[in-house]
């Protein structure tokens, strides 16, 4: 069978994004190789698969990580029955594992959202701070909102058509693309964000490195440990990871009234998907009053002080561009596109966060 994997794995794997390949070569070296790597293929039966699956889930083995280890098999069958290696493939008949929800999401509500952005922003991480309100005021997985151009932010919608994975760009991870609507006050951080950032350009991305370019899953992982985690523990919020601030954007949807499909079309997941996942949001949101999302964001707001600490920002850029139009050594300053916004002001506003060291 190792022998008919790197064949597969040549022809089929190769094309796929980095971390799904990442996670195929983990499943493969640590859970299927050792009982199968060396099994001639025409041997395998529904029967030896089926001992297999049991002898995975006996060993502790979770259900997503069995299913994923079938799934592997059954694609190395099928392509063997493709190249007349075997006649049928064995794992069809097999019962592949269904992974359960363990919990309840929990949707973090705009006043915390504002919390942890207000840790953000007195630390003077801006751009830190727009990507938590594009996470959860507009649902997009991390590395859609990695993907992100200026070119997909409309006037009142954000455009999803692609996503990062490691440092490639690649389809969505459903390869749906969708149009998001774009709240009030979403559309106001991006334009901020936009007047002070250094790559503004409509083929820029919206959170991009130092140099322009994507910011890595290695980027991204080291923001969500050294940047997102203590700013949240300082904000006194419980929230396991920032991916779950996409529940928070399903939520505000919920509490408006939407339908289900609404809500799906707008996070780009199929209705059933959307239905298992949310199902107590909906129960729980027949009892309470509709609100608009904006009212919702607009309120945490005020009782968070954002307002003051935007104006404060402002006022600072506007004040450091005073004094460099005052003299001569503020005009030997390397400025950006922006006559008005030192490259001073840009560092201490934007590129201390996301991608860049801390």
């Amino acid at each position: 069978m190792a022998e008919v994997v790197e064949d597969w794995w040549k022809a089929h794997v190769v094309t796929l994004a980095e971390n799904t390949r990442q996670g195929y070569r983990i499943v493969w070296t640590r859970h299927i190789h050792p009982s199968l790597g060396g099994v001639t293929i025409r041997s395998l039966t529904p029967g030896r698969i089926d001992a297999f699956r049991q002898s995975l889930e006996e060993a502790g083995v979770g259900a997503a990580t069995v299913s994923k280890a079938l799934a592997i098999v059954s694609g190395v069958c099928r392509f063997a029955v493709l190249r007349g290696v075997i006649d049928a493939n064995p794992v069809r008949e097999v019962r592949k594992p269904k992974p359960r929800r363990q919990r309840f999401v929990a949707a973090l509500a705009p006043h915390g959202i504002e919390r942890v952005r207000v840790e953000l922003l007195t630390a003077g991480r801006l751009r830190d701070a727009v990507f938590v309100s594009t996470l959860g005021y507009a649902g997009l997985r991390p590395g859609e909102a990695r993907g992100l151009r200026w070119s997909d932010v409309r006037s009142g919608s954000l455009l999803v058509e692609r996503a990062v994975a490691g440092r490639t760009i690649k389809a969505t991870k459903n390869e749906r693309l969708r149009a998001v609507r774009l709240v009030g006050a979403l559309a106001d951080d991006l334009a901020m964000w936009r007047e002070l950032a250094t790559f503004s350009g409509d083929d820029d991305f919206v959170f991009a490195n130092r140099t322009g370019g994507v910011t890595s899953d290695y980027d991204w992982r080291n923001w969500r440990k050294r940047v997102f985690a203590p700013a949240a523990e300082s904000a006194g919020i419980a929230i396991g990871r920032p991916y779950d601030l996409r529940h928070s954007f399903a939520s505000l949807l919920i509490h408006e009234g939407r339908s289900l499909a609404e809500v799906a079309v707008q996070l780009g997941d199929a209705v059933a998907t959307v239905a298992s996942t949310y199902t107590h949001a909906f129960i729980e949101a027949e009892a309470l009053p509709r609100e608009p999302a904006a009212d919702a964001i607009d309120g945490a707001r005020v009782a968070a002080g954002v307002r003051q600490l935007y104006v404060g920002l402002e006022a600072a850029a506007n004040g450091v561009a005073g004094d460099a139009a005052s003299g001569e050594e503020a005009d030997a300053r390397t400025r950006t596109g922006d006559p008005f916004i030192t490259s001073e002001v840009l560092y201490q506003l934007s590129y201390v966060g996301l991608g860049d060291p801390v």
